[in-house]
């Protein structure tokens, strides 16, 4: 049950750096994938600010991979779940693609659940 939650960490994690660093270098390439129908002229700092939060937010859970306590990672994934959650909510709210909400924000939402289940029961 360890190694599949650690897997699965290492997977949401590794997956939100890589978004992150497109939000960097490519940020309206990939904020047209976000869910929303259109994404706002100039809004390029602002995405390049969510690249880095982004990035930040993978780290964190790799760290705690490397500290090496299942429990830590799993409570702190656990409470991390809500950003992918909000932001299929957000989704919701604004009228945004609806597969997007559920097949990208909430899918990982529910990923992230499991892997912090996996952890704090192994």
């Amino acid at each position: 049950m360890l190694v599949t939650g650690y897997v699965l960490v290492a997977i949401v994690s590794l997956g939100i750096i890589y978004v992150g660093l497109n939000y960097l270098f490519a940020p309206a390439k990939i904020a047209a994938g976000f869910g929303f129908t259109e994404v706002p002229e100039h809004a390029e700092t602002f995405l390049n600010v969510k690249g880095g939060r982004d990035i930040g937010a993978g780290l964190v859970p790799l760290a705690l991979v490397l500290y090496g306590d299942p429990h830590a990672l799993g409570w702190v994934f656990l409470a991390a779940a809500v950003w992918p959650l909000f932001d299929m909510l957000i989704v919701l709210r604004h009228r945004g693609k609806k597969g997007a909400a559920f097949g990208v924000h909430g899918l990982t939402a529910v990923v992230m659940v499991v892997a912090s289940v996996l952890l704090l029961l192994g």
